[in-house]
């Protein structure tokens, strides 16, 4: 029994669990909540993450997000409740209007399983709207004479609202006369109707109001109510009566709109609405319906339109009255306008000429003008004018007509185009004018000449400026318009320096720029005058003329020229004396410098950039003078070596440099002595190098010799052939004697050949120079071969042991030993 009652109770359990996952599927596939209308932003609809089987947190990391069409947003997801919330306001009348159930649906997207689920939330009606009457108050009328049980319709209210919350009762306030009969209608709303009880008697009461109140079902009730006012009708027994048969107005045609004209008055006896007239025009013309307009209640007749005195001289209309019951009477109204200057004259151009040459002649027409006025008497007198400030005047002809003529000569350059007023007034009170505008367009003809800005003008370039430069830029005014005004630049036939100026300067002949089409040295010539023409495109063509200075700025770009001391021709270097006995300041000498350029640029210094002998001698700065800068002592070197250098204040600064040599004796005697007595330093590694030195060029000179000697040889060989073949045929008579080459011209071809050797005792370094033979005809001189000047060979400088010079000639030695040899 225990096991069977287990058995049973697992059963039930199981059928439990079963059922309640069936009903978290059906609940799972199709989800549904409710939720208020009108209710905040944010408010809690439904668990949809329990109703989903996820936690809030899942929402975000599963991509859970509210899919919809067509409508705005109107629900949202809380990520961390994980409730269906609501987006914002929500009106079911807006959404729904009368629909029952008004019903949202939507879809709940799980993206990692990418499956939806749907949503209905429903939108459940609040009692928010109060039942409305399209009219506040009804008025209507009923005769005294109606029978009771008549039906009058009521207006039906409305109520946004549906369910109990809709309108659901109608009420009509107490009245013995009146009750209320609602009848339910075929498509649902209810009709109100008032039923009349009991007869009406207007001497009695002439007015009901009653209140029609309409209710709906909600909690709290809301109520809507309209005001019913009825009256009561008399019977009618007597028609209005005029006061006039006829009115008479009289009104200026400049009375303002809605002015009253005049008032027509009609009585009626009875009362209530059998007394009550109301007013209208019977039988009217329609143009004088438009202009008055006549107050159905007062009588009271005004204009709703100007009154025109050309249109309309009298209005003539008929007025009709008519009480509550139809009776009715009617009377006649004229109405007189009297004129007034309300019209402005009216300018017509008959004929007009736009546009006229500036030499037109004065007389000539310009337009013929038509003045009217509708107005009549002194209204309608017109007269017209113009400006006095124009070159133009009226004249008046027949019939209010008027011509425009020129009075002067026109000016286009002054002036180019008119805009003529012509002004026309009459003679009323207050005066009317109307101004037109005729528009005179002035034609140009070549009658100005191009004018420059300047009557002269001025440029500058500088020096070795680059071919094609834009130099300067000249403008001319033509006054003139179009062609007219269209100038040509050009430049006046001229020579320079017997070169056309076409070969120095072009002129771009539309801009007026000034191109150099060659460099320009300031050094040939400082400025250039000529004459710029600007000729216009006119018919006949005019023209004018400036002068342009042309001034060439200096550059630096002549490097200074020393002018002394100069150089020997015979390539060796000026000696200076100093005498041993020079104090301080003594005048060695003075180089002299000049620069062709000008002003900074040949403003030259001096100054000493290497001295054999430091602090020796100073150099004046702006003088170039060479004095001693202490005094001359027994230690100091018999020659000493300056070099000057010449700069000038260039940009950049530019300069050349001169080689002193400065012997230090008494007299030119005493330098030859003491030159001749110098002996060089013995340096064991000097002697080793010219050994080394000598003996190549030993070596190279019988290489030389050899090549000689062997030429020599060939010479003689053919020398000796020539002389078989005369013995055989008859002799040499036909060989040049220049085949023929004897010791003389070896000798001469020999000393031609000079080798030196350039030594430097610091440098280590040696230069062999073997200069290009001489292929002279005539014999070099023995002396041609040595040096004539004894300065000429380079010393050795034993303070500051700079650079010596030896050279070997070994073309004087080959020489004395063919002497010898009477070779």
């Amino acid at each position: 029994m225990k096991i069977q009652a287990k058995l049973t109770c697992c059963s039930r359990l199981m059928l439990l669990c079963l059922f309640l996952e069936l009903l978290l599927k059906a609940e799972a596939e199709n989800i549904r909540y409710s939720v208020p209308e009108e209710t905040d932003k944010g408010d809690f609809v439904g668990h949809i993450a329990k109703d989903l089987g996820l936690q809030p947190q899942e929402l975000a990391d599963r991509g859970v997000r509210i899919v919809s069409r067509g409508r705005m947003q109107l629900f949202a997801l809380n990520p961390r409740s994980g409730s269906l919330v609501t987006a914002g306001r929500i009106d079911r009348e807006e959404l729904c209007a009368q629909s029952m159930p008004c019903l949202v649906s939507f879809n709940i997207l799980v993206e990692d399983k990418m499956k939806l689920f749907p949503v209905e939330v429903e939108i459940i009606d609040i009692n928010d709207n109060t039942p409305q009457f399209q009219l506040e108050e009804l008025e209507f009328k009923m005769n005294e004479i109606t029978t009771p049980g008549t039906r009058i319709p009521l207006p039906f209210g409305q109520d946004l609202d549906v369910g109990m919350n809709s309108l659901q009762s109608y009420q009509l306030s107490s009245n013995p006369h009146f009750s209320l009969d609602v009848q339910q209608g075929a498509d649902g709303p209810q009709h109100p109707e008032m039923v009349l009880q009991s007869p009406l008697d207007r001497e009695e009461e002439a007015v009901h109001h009653l209140v029609l109140t309409a209710s709906d079902g909600g909690n709290p009730v809301r109520s809507g109510t309209l005001r019913i006012c009825v009256q009561v009708v008399d019977v009618n027994d007597n028609p209005p009566a005029f006061t006039q048969a006829q009115y008479h107005m009289s009104v200026p045609e400049n009375v303002p709109l809605g002015t009253r004209l005049l008032m027509v008055k009609a009585t009626d006896p009875d009362e209530g609405a059998n007394g009550e007239v109301t007013y209208s025009f019977h039988n009217i013309d329609h143009r004088v319906s438009q202009i008055f307009r006549l107050d159905s209640y007062t009588g009271e007749i005004s204009n709703k339109e100007p009154l025109d005195f050309e249109e309309y001289k009298f209005y003539s209309m008929e007025v009709q009255a008519q009480d509550g019951a139809g009776l009715m009477a009617r009377a006649k109204v004229l109405v007189k306008v009297l004129d007034i200057n309300d019209n402005a004259p009216e300018v017509t151009i008959t004929s007009v000429t736009t546009a006229v040459p500036e030499n037109f002649p004065p007389g000539s027409i310009i337009a013929v003008i038509s003045v009217q006025d509708e107005d009549s008497g002194d209204n309608g007198h017109t007269t017209c004018f113009i400006p006095g400030n124009l070159p133009f005047k009226l004249e008046k002809l027949v019939d209010n007509y008027y011509r425009l003529v020129t009075e002067r000569t026109l000016d286009r350059e002054l002036t180019s185009a008119y805009n003529i007023t012509v002004t026309a007034t009459d003679q009323g009170t207050p005066t009317l004018s109307t101004k037109t505008h005729i528009s005179l367009l002035v034609t140009d003809i070549n009658d100005n000449a191009p004018t420059f800005h300047q009557d002269s003008y001025s440029a500058y370039i500088p020096e070795n400026n680059p071919r094609g430069t834009s130099i300067f830029s000249v403008r001319a005014h033509d006054s003139d318009s179009n062609e007219n005004a269209q100038v040509t630049y050009s430049l006046a036939e001229d020579t320079i320096q017997g070169a056309p100026l076409s070969s120095y300067l072009s002129i771009n002949s539309d801009t007026g720029v000034l191109y150099a089409l060659r460099s320009f040295d300031y050094e040939q010539f400082q400025d250039l005058q000529l004459r710029v023409m600007a000729c216009d495109n006119g018919n006949p063509p005019l023209s004018s003329n400036v002068s342009l200075s042309l001034f060439v700025l200096d550059q630096n770009d002549n490097t200074p020229e020393i002018l002394y001391p100069g150089l020997p021709t015979d390539g060796s270097t000026g000696v200076e004396l100093a005498p041993r006995s020079a104090e301080l300041g003594y005048l060695v000498t003075k180089v002299v410098a000049v620069d062709r350029d000008s002003g900074q640029n040949a403003w030259l210094s001096y100054s000493l950039l290497k001295a054999s002998e430091p602090g020796l001698f100073s150099v004046g700065l702006h003088t170039g003078e060479v004095r001693t800068a202490r005094a001359l002592l027994d230690r100091d070197a018999l020659k000493q070596s300056l070099v000057v250098a010449v700069q000038d204040h260039g940009q950049p600064p530019l300069s050349a440099t001169i080689t002193l040599t400065v012997a230090v004796a008494d007299s030119i005697p005493e330098v030859l002595a003491d030159l001749g007595s110098i002996k060089t330093a013995a340096d064991p590694y000097d002697s080793v190098l010219t050994l080394y030195l000598v003996v190549a060029v030993a070596v190279v000179s019988c290489v030389f010799l050899t090549f000689i000697i062997v030429l020599l040889a060939f010479r003689l060989r053919r020398w000796h052939k020539s002389h078989l073949l005369q013995a055989g045929g008859g002799g040499l008579a036909g060989v040049p004697a220049s085949h023929f080459v004897g010791m003389e011209g070896v000798r001469a071809f020999l000393q031609t050949y000079t080798h030196e050797v350039s030594l430097t005792t610091d440098s280590r370094k040696s230069h062999l120079i073997f200069p290009q033979p001489n292929y002279a005809d005539t014999l070099i001189s023995q002396e041609s071969c040595e040096k004539k000047n004894f300065l000429s060979a380079p010393q050795s400088l034993p303070e500051d042991k700079q650079e010596t010079f030896s050279q070997v000639n070994f073309c004087s030695e080959f020489i004395s030993y063919l002497d010898k040899n009477n070779l």
